[in-house]
């Protein structure tokens, strides 16, 4: 089982102006800015669940990470964190 990213979206604040977890996602067009909403969403099936999003919106912790189920790729969200992918395991082809 793997995690992937989850934005709460009463906690982004990327409609004032806050884009860190698209920046820094090392994964092209996985973090987006969702136009109607004005808020972080990820593109699940992109997230490789490095975790490095969450850390840089440590300070509103509005990003969790959180398994998949893999048979349906549907997120988990009342299960709790399992084991973060290293960024060697993330990108590891």
């Amino acid at each position: 089982m793997y995690n992937v990213a989850f934005v709460h979206d009463d906690k982004c604040i990327a409609e004032k102006g806050c884009r860190l977890c698209i920046m820094y996602c090392p994964e092209a067009d996985t973090i987006l800015l969702d136009p109607k909403k004005k808020k972080a969403m990820v593109v699940l099936p992109r997230c490789k669940g490095c975790d490095l999003c969450m850390v840089v919106c440590s300070t509103h912790n509005a990003i969790s990470m959180h398994p998949v189920n893999q048979s349906t790729g549907e997120i988990i969200l009342e299960s709790e964190q399992t084991e973060s992918a290293g960024m060697g395991q993330a990108y590891s082809g």
